[in-house]
């Protein structure tokens, strides 16, 4: 117990501290000897608060301290924290009052060694090839001559210049810049946000569609590099639909969106002359192609000629083949006017034989001949065969007829059986046996329950007429028992 002038019981003078007092006084104490240290541990129970403050710990074998990175510095961080990264810390050491926690404020924070990274980088590679992002199947072909290129890089450096150079060489084309980071805290962000700005251009607009793109960067370590490794710039690769060309670090140098795009390049230059072919190159196998035409086309035609003439030697000489007409012509010309000629003299010779025959001695001569004609006919034999023929007439006659009645029978026989047919298909047939059609105002059969409205105007045909109806509403049809008989159930 303590005095009232704030001794204690003991008689000693030590002064008495609230919680609140200690707990700044060791802050101090901590804050003041610890204010600047790098601690190597494995990251451990990390989460990301709302505020967008980060908290999680760091562990060895042998201790675990705490661990807080302010939203301010979280963005600006290398890495993004994970469990099980082996990393250095660097910060300040500060105590927590409403727990009685120490714990390091985190300003910086790297992996620890490049085998770290290393054993992080194949993690990241093996489970990003399992989901297929990897695959050649996915992968395009690069259009030959593209209109726009589109290049995500840094604007300032070499890389850009090296790339707008190669291609002003090899076949001069529109370049579209998406000016990024390449290296540090939120460049895998901005570099996935260029791929899919790009993506998102629509073809024939203000800021046209690249047909192809080139993601650049200049060389340098794992750590350097590490933007291109990240997760968000891989699948951004992998999801683009514009063929893209990958030439980030040197030769030796491969990341995880090298393995994602569509083409990879050993360097920025190399990119560039994937994403062009070269003019001259293509000027002069322009003009080699049209000589090798030009020379195919003239020799075709020479073939053709050569042709034409050897099919032409073997056919007569046209000059013969006129004369064989020709004097053919002259051949018939001359039989005509000799045939013609012996015609008019054998009709002269004709008509002189009758000039001396008066109009009387015609007259008996003609007579004569229609004696000798008419002899043979008497009146008896014109009366037999008329005869003759009036009795054929007549048996013809009677066997037409018996003919045409038997037909006439045949027909009506076939004719009264398509009717009983026709009769027993009929409709009316089914109406007879206690069946009804229901038809509706425009006189159009009703083949279902679910085609009549409630207050529809029904007409019912029976066999022996028709009647006038109206629905009073539908219910569920019911199955007929075995005592019911076989007549239509009713339709309302």
């Amino acid at each position: 117990m303590t005095e009232a002038d704030g001794t204690l019981a003991d008689g000693s003078n030590r002064p008495v501290l609230t919680v609140g007092e200690l707990s700044q006084a060791l802050k101090r104490v901590v804050e003041g000897e610890f204010a600047w240290v790098s601690v190597r541990g494995e990251v451990s129970g990390f989460k990301r608060a709302a505020s967008g403050h980060l908290y999680f710990a760091l562990k060895d074998a042998d201790a675990v301290l705490d661990a807080v990175c302010w939203r301010g510095v979280a963005g600006r961080l290398g890495i993004a924290p994970e469990d099980g990264l082996e990393v250095v810390a660097t910060g300040k050491i500060s105590t927590y009052p409403g727990r009685s926690r120490y714990q390091i404020v985190v300003e910086r924070l790297e992996l620890s060694g490049a085998g770290a990274l290393l054993a992080l980088l194949e993690a990241r590679k093996k489970a990003l090839a399992e989901e297929g992002l990897f695959h050649e199947e996915r992968k395009r072909d690069l259009p030959y001559l593209p209109q726009t290129i589109g290049v995500v890089t840094s604007p300032t450096g070499a890389v850009i210049r090296d790339i707008l150079h190669r291609i002003g060489d090899r076949f001069p084309r529109r370049v579209l810049v998406w000016p990024v980071k390449v290296q540090g805290a939120g460049a895998a962000e901005e570099v996935a946000a260029a791929i899919a700005g790009f993506n998102r251009l629509e073809a024939g607009a203000a800021v046209p569609r690249p047909d192809v793109l080139i993601v650049a960067r200049g060389g340098g370590s794992l750590e350097d590099l590490w933007a291109f490794n990240e997760e968000v710039v891989v699948r951004a690769a992998a999801a683009s639909a514009i063929p893209l060309i990958s030439a980030v670090g040197h030769e030796t140098d491969v990341t995880l969106i090298d393995l994602a795009a569509d083409r990879r390049a050993p360097t920025p230059t190399a990119a560039a002359e994937m994403a062009v072919p070269v003019r001259a190159d293509l000027k002069e196998r322009t003009h080699t192609l049209e000589h090798r035409l030009g020379a195919s086309f003239r020799r075709l035609v020479a073939e053709r000629r050569a042709r034409v003439d050897g099919l032409g030697r073997g056919l007569p000489a046209a000059r013969d083949r006129l004369a064989t007409a020709s004097q053919r012509l002259d051949d018939w010309s001359e039989r005509l006017g000799r045939g013609v000629r012996g015609r008019l003299g054998a009709e002269r010779r004709a008509l002189g034989r009758l000039r001396p025959l008066r109009p009387r001695q015609l007259l008996a001569l003609k007579r004569q001949q229609l004696g000798h004609v008419a002899g043979p006919l008497s009146a008896d034999r014109l009366a037999q065969r008329i005869g003759l023929a009036r009795a054929a007439s007549e048996r013809l006659a009677q066997g037409l007829g018996r003919a045409g009645r038997a037909a006439l029978g045949e027909r009506a026989a076939r004719v009264e059986t398509a009717a009983r047919l026709l009769e027993s298909y009929s409709y009316r047939g089914v109406l007879a046996r206690g069946f009804a059609v229901v038809r509706d105002q425009r006189e159009r059969p009703v083949t279902s329950a679910a085609a009549v409205k409630p207050g529809a105007a029904l007409a019912l045909e029976f066999h022996d007429g028709r009647a006038a109806a109206r629905a009073a509403g539908k219910h569920r049809p019911r199955k007929a028992s075995r005592d019911e008989d076989d007549g239509q159930a009713p339709l309302l």
